[in-house]
């Protein structure tokens, strides 16, 4: 068992490499193998978002505060409000973030690969 003290985790703003806007990460768990489980909190400012991606074993987010907007490839934004739990397929370009006048906290959960 290992317990890992939110001391021992800093936030540190997202690299503009992979989202626009200002957002906060904070690191939950990144497991040592075999485990291959990453989690992230991860607060986006109003406005800020991820930029198109994907996962190639999907990607689980639960809203913990706040409006945001999801966003799939030819289909509409759809707004994810707290409480709301999302699952991406493997490899479905998606985005994800807060609403222009909102902003939004949630935790994003993936399997990496080796």
């Amino acid at each position: 068992m290992e317990i890992i003290r939110a001391s021992s985790r800093p936030t540190k703003k997202a690299s503009s490499e992979y989202f626009t806007g200002i957002v906060w990460q904070d690191p939950i768990i990144e497991a040592s193998e075999p485990a291959r489980v990453r989690a992230l909190k991860v607060a986006f400012e109003p406005g800020a978002r991820t930029a198109w991606h994907t996962h190639p074993l999907g990607q689980t987010l639960y809203v913990l505060s706040g409006v945001g907007l999801m966003g799939l490839r030819n289909k509409a934004p759809q707004t994810i409000n707290a409480g709301d739990t999302i699952w991406i397929p493997p490899g479905e370009e998606h985005w994800h973030g807060a609403s222009a006048t909102n902003s939004m906290t949630h935790i994003a959960i993936q399997e990496e690969l080796n």
